[in-house]
């Protein structure tokens, strides 16, 4: 455990607190089982280490904060660690990627109701399975979903600028006013094409002519290891997903026909719908459905897209064209904090509620005649008129 101990403050003594995911101020850190899910590098390891930094750092004795693929665990099980913590004084144990850990939701369950001291806040791949998990973890932890940068986020670690989030009927109501607001203080085109291409995963800043090795790998690890871990996927069927996937990138927005794709990869029916379903799952697409509610394995996407812009460039990037930019964003920040689904009108159907239809900024209101709560979303355009709003505005949602 000492070995634990000395990793843990040498992290935390490296982590730097000028930017906070804005996530951080949304979680309710006082639950005593908390978790956080996402898919890998949007930036989870770092959040709870900041927020011991930012919160616990007079109390770092009483701290700990492990990697559950540590080499440690070979020879030791989760239980004895959270047994010895605790007799030391315990009281904060954070657990990071606890899905490498086999068995994880049965022994948290058993230490959530053994130890009823301690706080745990543990993270985990974006398929981890709380619900459905063996140990039934859904009525003890208090479970959060991590996505990428938002714009907003990605203009506040390029230029420190910082500016509230605002709410999807906010923006729909003064969209004219905030962005003023913001034009006041930056030139929002000034850093849209470099989101887009490569400002989603916070690791860009690390090396950026390395990103898209970086994000390439990122993705063969969920691929090759993170599917089969958690969705029992053989491992002579991955090819098939990738195969899958770049079938999808290269034709984004992408309406599949089952029966078409099926005899193409050579697999039946259920097989494809449940592949399509965990591609999804993974935050590799974004599957759309005429209407999400009851949504299953076996349903047919009405559309798809690839979840984040970035992942275009780096999969199909001569089918990044502005209009499949323009509405992967869209989708990708609207669909956070929001349920986004596919239109027979329209572009998209938000929230059951609101249609949208994106373009540049030449589109009219043509193709939503005769809808109310419909809007026109614009590209190239740095402020709205009425039932015209800026496309790049939708990135301060989160």
């Amino acid at each position: 455990m000492d070995k634990l101990i000395e990793l843990f403050e040498s992290k935390i003594a490296r982590t730097r607190t000028d930017f906070v995911r804005s996530i951080m101020h949304s979680i309710n850190w006082n639950a005593r089982l908390v978790g956080i899910k996402g898919a890998r590098g949007v930036g989870k390891t770092t959040l709870l280490l900041q927020y011991i930094k930012l919160n616990l750092a007079k109390e770092l004795d009483q701290v700990l904060y492990v990697s559950m693929d540590n080499v440690w665990f070979n020879n030791h099980s989760l239980t004895s660690l959270v047994n010895t913590f605790e007799q030391k004084g315990g009281k904060y144990l954070f657990l990071d990627e606890v899905h490498k850990y086999e068995d994880w939701a049965q022994e948290l369950k058993n230490i959530y109701d053994d130890y009823p001291n301690l706080k745990i806040v543990f993270t985990g791949s974006s398929l981890l399975e709380i619900l459905n998990a063996r140990a039934d973890l859904s009525r003890r932890a208090v479970v959060y979903y991590m996505q990428g940068l938002s714009f907003r986020e990605y203009i506040e670690v390029e230029t420190s600028h910082t500016f509230p989030s605002v709410s999807l009927e906010g923006l729909l109501e003064n969209h004219r006013e905030i962005a003023r607001s913001i034009n006041k203080k930056i030139k929002p085109f000034q850093y849209f094409e470099n989101y887009l291409k490569h400002g989603y995963f916070p690791y860009y800043k690390e090396e950026k002519s390395l990103y898209f090795n970086r994000l390439g790998e990122v993705l063969n690890m969920m691929l090759d290891v993170e599917l089969p871990l958690l969705r029992k996927v053989a491992i002579g069927y991955i090819p098939k997903v990738k195969q899958l996937l770049s079938i999808i990138a290269a034709a984004v927005p992408f309406q599949p026909n089952v029966s078409k794709l099926s005899d193409k990869i050579e697999i039946n029916r259920n097989t494809l719908l449940s592949y399509l379903y965990y591609l999804d799952e993974m935050a590799l697409t974004i599957n759309l459905f005429k209407d999400n509610s009851g949504i299953s394995a076996l349903q047919k996407p009405s559309k798809i897209y690839l979840e984040n812009t970035n992942l275009m460039y780096l999969l199909a990037a001569e089918n990044a064209n502005t209009g499949n930019l323009r509405e992967s964003f869209f989708c990708n920040q609207l669909g956070y904090q929001h349920t986004v689904t596919y239109a027979e009108q329209g572009d998209f159907k938000v929230d059951g509620k609101y249609t949208f239809e994106i373009g540049g900024k030449r589109k009219t209101k043509k193709q939503l005649k005769g809808l109310s709560d419909s809007y026109t979303v614009v590209d190239d355009i740095t402020i709205g008129t009425q039932g015209r709003i800026p496309l790049w505005l939708f990135g301060f949602l989160y």
